[in-house]
């Protein structure tokens, strides 16, 4: 039967502003009603109207006659393309062995040291054979119960093994001054903010497009420094005590924050206090093995009659010091996304935070001085009225109240420094040119090295060409020579790599020396001298270096 030209371009017409709002099943059912209307040969006239193949419409046809029930879906159970994972039955074991735990850490992995993302994954897959989207593999990661996962901090290290019992026993102690209305206060120094148009993490309401401009580097301003906030939290009246501190974290320092809480807050809320139960870290400014921590708290408790009693966390538990997210938690989210100009707006900002439970912080700027390097010998110790508690008494101790003897805050003897000049290290012997010819060096490279802009070098340009030359000439390390020009390592990296720039610039050699020149033993000698004794060591010097005097002079030469 021949069907109209007529109707077919209807059927034409209707099918085009359909098929795009129905799904495959429905499309097929419309095509087999066509069919059957038409009668015989509808379903060859349907079919090309369409653009489909007849045993489509006839699949249609025999679902329209045999009555199905809706499926409730487009295609039957198991129609449609294969996945990729039931094709390659491969695939999955070969995808977890790429991400699971226990294959991390083999060594011949080709992810060993690559991110595992979703399309790294499918590239290392499709190098092997298993040909699979990134999609694909986030699919199979989420059916084998992977998700993103970040790094979580739990690991506390070693555990020390009383530290369940020393947990248990500052909670009675705690308890035991709570019940009699003794004051319980967690102390802890909080992390150093840098003072000035810095990056402050977080993020707050502003205009549109309009973020607060700070500096695009983290360097401290030396003018401003560093503020060091050592808080003080009353864990009974829920209130804290910040104390600001513009000079070094100091025990001396730890001790004056606690004594400007009593006379500033704790004084008022305990006025028949007796006892002060204090808690802590077992490092740091406050820890339990700081004799001058002990020996302030013996001023103190002379001072305002307290017996102060300290009980120190256990080892890799500071995390547990109940400060930390009693107290600055909420001042870090109280002042977030806002730069702390000034330790003004370190100190208001704190003073500022509150919470809904009635946390209420009061904050001091504190400018004194704070000595580094104090030292208190064992005749001083002895004479402390310090009584050790039976259990871990190293953790666990109390002052009394009895007069603290005078003992001067001493610091260590300091060996007498060797003589030494410092054009010694211009020395022919060691640059291997004479001074005329260093200074010519000087001023031909003076042109395009000594250019003024920036923060001022630490190094005169002269001095920065020598260390080069002894560096290049008699194979001196970075560190010594840090040490010699009064200087920082960092500093001294980025001066050797800038005149060595130079000297390539201007096609200049620095022949190295064909032996160790006898004068070495003099520079040697300078550097061990100044490593050796910290207190020597300029405000400019390398800390590290005057911290680990052995290993810092195993660096004395770099090699070749």
């Amino acid at each position: 039967m021949r069907i109209p030209d007529e109707v077919r371009t209807q059927l034409v017409m209707k099918f085009s502003v359909l098929f795009p709002h129905l799904d495959e099943r429905q499309r097929r059912l419309l095509m087999a009603a066509e069919a059957r209307v038409l009668g015989h040969g509808g379903v060859r006239s349907v079919a090309r109207a369409a653009s489909v193949s007849e045993t489509t419409v006839r699949k249609g046809v025999f679902e329209l006659e045999t009555g199905e029930e809706p499926l409730g879906r487009v295609r039957r159970p198991g129609g449609g393309r294969k996945r990729v994972a039931d094709l390659d039955p491969r695939l999955r074991p070969a995808l977890l062995a790429l991400v699971e735990p226990d294959e991390r850490g083999d060594p011949m992995s080709p992810l060993r040291w690559t991110v595992k993302s979703t399309r790294t994954l499918a590239r290392e897959l499709a190098r092997t054979g298993h040909k699979v989207s990134a999609d694909t593999v986030a699919d199979l990661l989420r059916e084998e119960g992977f998700s993103l996962q970040a790094n979580a901090k739990t690991v506390e290290g070693s555990q020390h093994p009383d530290r369940d019992a020393q947990f248990r026993y500052l909670n009675e102690q705690a308890r035991d001054h709570r019940d009699a209305g003794q004051p319980v206060i967690s102390v802890d120094t909080k992390k150093k903010e840098l003072v000035g148009e810095f990056k402050n993490n977080g993020r707050q309401w502003r205009p549109a497009a309009d973020p607060v401009p700070v500096n695009v580097h983290d360097f401290a301003d030396p003018q401003l420094g560093k503020a060091v906030p050592y808080g003080i939290y009353a864990l009974a009246a829920d209130t804290g005590w910040v104390n600001m501190g513009t000079d070094h974290d100091t025990a001396a320092f730890a001790v004056e924050s606690i004594r400007r809480w009593w006379c500033g807050q704790g004084r008022a809320a305990y006025p028949q206090a007796t006892r002060l139960l204090i808690t802590a870290d077992a490092g740091g400014s406050n820890g339990y093995g700081t004799r001058v921590w002990k020996l302030e708290l013996a001023r103190l408790a002379a001072e305002t009659g307290l017996t102060i009693t300290v009980c120190h966390l256990p080892l890799g538990t500071s995390k547990w010091n109940k400060i930390g997210h009693r107290l600055f938690s909420h001042i870090t989210m109280n002042w977030r996304g806002r730069p702390l100009t000034s330790h003004e707006v370190i100190v208001q900002s704190i003073a500022a935070t509150t919470t809904r439970t009635g946390l209420r912080v009061m904050a001091e700027l504190d400018t004194n001085t704070y000595p580094t390097g104090v030292q208190i010998g064992d005749a001083e110790m002895a004479a402390l009225p310090l009584t050790r508690h039976a259990f871990h008494g190293d953790w666990n101790y109390a002052l009394h109240t009895q007069p603290c003897p005078a003992v001067p805050a001493t610091r260590a003897p300091q060996k007498p420094a060797p003589e030494w000049d410092h054009a010694f290290l211009s020395d022919p012997a060691l640059t291997g040119m004479s001074r005329q010819q260093l200074s010519d060096l000087t001023d031909a490279l003076a042109l395009d090295g000594d250019v003024k802009r920036g923060r001022p070098p630490r190094l005169a340009f002269p001095d920065q060409v020598l260390a080069a030359v002894l560096h290049l000439r008699v194979a001196l390390a970075a560190e010594p020579l840090a040490v010699l020009f009064d200087s920082s390592r960092t500093a001294m990296h980025r001066t050797l790599l800038k005149i060595r720039r130079l000297l390539k610039t201007h096609s200049i050699v620095i022949p190295p020396a064909a032996t160790p020149p006898s004068a070495l033993t003099a520079l040697q000698a300078r550097v061990r001298a100044q490593t050796d004794n910290p207190n020597s060591v300029s405000s400019f010097g390398d800390r590290r270096a005057a911290r680990g005097p052995r290993r810092f002079i195993g660096r004395f030469w770099s090699g070749r």
